[in-house]
């Protein structure tokens, strides 16, 4: 068993690995106070290595510099592991063909090799979490590229934060109709409808830059909350396709 480690920019989640199944995952905030963080970390370890007490390997995708050396930090010192880190001791192994393939998110990459070996390419993949990502998947394997939107979160807080009346969203959730009878509600309507609507178009303008339709996979963590907005497009449901693909990767060097 491994532990797959993803630290993005809201969560850090750490999912226990068998093969391709994932048997148990654990969340905590990746805040940004270094010393809240590490004591958060510490005590999440703790309460793992207690639950599975075999695990003995740890691999780490991240988006998110500052938690990845709280967190390899960590796993050296209470585990006695050296953890292996997605982009520095090991590459993903698919063709980037961005300008600059370094401004490219490791989870992104991730999560396309993923999608290429276990739902085959072409493939788009949508990422709801923080922000949402679109990652294309040529019918070559490559990496082509994507589009980068303000996650529902952040969408939600901006209106708060850059309006004088607007009410603050405390809970993300689906609206309860499309046209809203109270400002939060319509503030909901416009944050569901309206993505549910961009994101559908945008999938079909990326399939019609494509010789054959992908296979549309989305994940992250407000994938339960979309899919119905979008669901007559949607292929695969796969919240666990960034842990797959790190036990892929993994698996390549073992």
């Amino acid at each position: 068993m491994i532990l797959a480690v993803d630290i993005g920019n809201t969560t850090i989640a750490c999912g226990v690995c068998a093969g391709q199944k994932v048997l148990a995952v654990y969340r905590v905030d990746t805040v940004a106070d270094k010393k809240r963080l590490k004591v958060a970390f510490e005590k999440l370890l703790t309460r793992i290595r207690r639950r599975h007490p075999s695990l003995n390997k740890v691999v780490i995708c991240s988006v998110v510099p500052a938690a990845l050396s709280v967190t390899e930090k960590l796993v050296r010192q209470k585990w006695a592991v050296k953890p292996v880190v997605i982009g520095r001791d090991i590459k993903v192994p698919i063709k980037n063909n961005y300008r600059d393939p370094r401004q490219v998110g490791q989870d992104r990459l991730v999560g396309a090799y993923a999608a290429k070996c276990l739902y085959k390419a072409p493939c788009l993949i949508i990422d709801f979490g923080t922000a949402i990502t679109f990652d294309v998947v040529s019918a070559r394997g490559e990496y082509e590229g994507g589009i980068i939107i303000p996650g529902l979160r952040l969408s939600a807080e901006s209106l708060f934060q850059k309006t004088a009346l607007l009410p603050r969203v405390d809970t993300i959730r689906a609206p309860r109709s499309l046209i809203g009878k109270d400002t939060q509600e319509s503030i909901l309507s416009g944050l569901f409808n309206g993505y549910g609507a961009m994101c559908r178009g945008l999938i079909d303008q990326i399939a019609d830059t494509m010789p054959r339709r992908p296979r549309v996979i989305i994940t992250g963590g407000h994938t339960r909350l979309m899919q119905k907005f979008i669901r007559k497009r949607i292929d695969k449901i796969d919240q666990s396709l960034v842990f797959k693909g790190i036990v892929l990767l993994h698996q390549k060097i073992s």
